[in-house]
């Protein structure tokens, strides 16, 4: 019988992709605030859950005894929601989901965000070195990118108190394959006119964030691990260290950027859990390929 594991933000753009892909190696048991219109899909239990509300997300969690936990429930921005509330309903999400997950002895993989680098508003600045790695000081300025923070504390203290392997996914700007929002933005690059773009034109393909997940799951590592989660190269068709240098005036000193890759690096998720992003926007943005059906 497969093991079980639980997905929360199940209809969620990420989430729905992973529901789809674990089904048939696991049971899944996907939880969000309500149920999709269809609930019967093979190897999915959908559930019904408010993460900011203990005590249903603990009986949910301990009473499936997953081997895993990935939590993706989250706010995903402030765009239409009050900078607080995002947080309150982040942190108090991440921790009830993580918590539970701890005492349920299992493993946790849960979607921080690269956000928290502090390259994005209102000023972007250069950073120490490029790529980036997950070294380079965090400098959240706002709810949403502050409350991926307290999750990424709350990761640490539940690796520490259940000796579960806890990892925190720094995942870049997600793209759907056939619907890339980053297309409009490239079409109207000028490389003369650049200005700052705070993640440095990076993305990554929704389908590169759930063979991350997979590959999280299945490797072996001991207490909390940070990953940057980005594609290979940037959505701009030109050199990243070009784009950077034109919009920012200059570069770090520590600079190894080649042709159009990523201005993040992956190195650690490639050493650690053998993954590398396989899809970039030159191919993906017009593929036609049908998301999970439930959703």
């Amino acid at each position: 019988m497969p093991e079980t594991i639980v997905v929360t933000g199940a209809l969620g753009g990420v989430g729905s992709w992973l529901v789809e892909r674990l089904r048939g190696e696991y049971t899944v048991v996907a939880v969000d605030l309500t149920l999709p219109e269809t609930t019967t899909v093979d190897s999915v239990d959908f559930q019904a859950v408010d993460l900011t509300d203990q005590g249903p997300v603990w009986e949910t969690i301990l009473d499936a005894d997953p081997a895993a936990v990935v939590h993706c429930g989250n706010v995903p921005h402030e765009e239409d929601n009050a900078g607080g509330d995002v947080y309150e309903n982040n942190v108090t999400s991440t921790y009830h989901t993580l918590e539970a997950a701890g005492r349920a002895g299992a493993d946790i993989v849960w979607t921080s965000s690269e956000t928290v680098y502090g390259t994005h508003w209102p000023e972007p600045e250069l950073p120490d070195s490029l790529p980036i790695p997950e070294t380079q000081p965090v400098e959240p300025w706002n709810g949403y990118e502050t409350s991926k923070l307290a999750g990424e504390a709350a990761a640490t203290r539940v690796a520490n108190a259940f000796d579960v392997s806890v990892a925190s996914l720094r995942v870049s700007w997600v793209q759907y394959p056939g619907r890339y929002e980053v297309t409009p933005l490239r079409e109207q690059f000028d490389v003369e006119s650049a200005g700052r773009f705070g993640n440095f034109w990076s993305y990554i393909d929704v389908r590169d964030v759930a063979s991350l997940v997979e590959a999280t799951l299945e490797a072996d590592f001991e207490g909390h691990e940070v990953f940057n989660a980005f594609g290979p190269d940037n959505f701009l068709g030109v050199e990243t260290a070009r784009a950077i240098e034109a919009g920012f005036g200059s570069l770090p000193e520590d600079c190894d950027l080649t042709g159009e890759q990523s201005a993040f690096s992956t190195a650690k998720a490639e050493s650690l859990l053998d993954w590398k992003p396989e899809h970039s926007w030159k191919t993906a943005e017009d593929e036609s390929i049908s998301g999970p059906a439930f959703v």
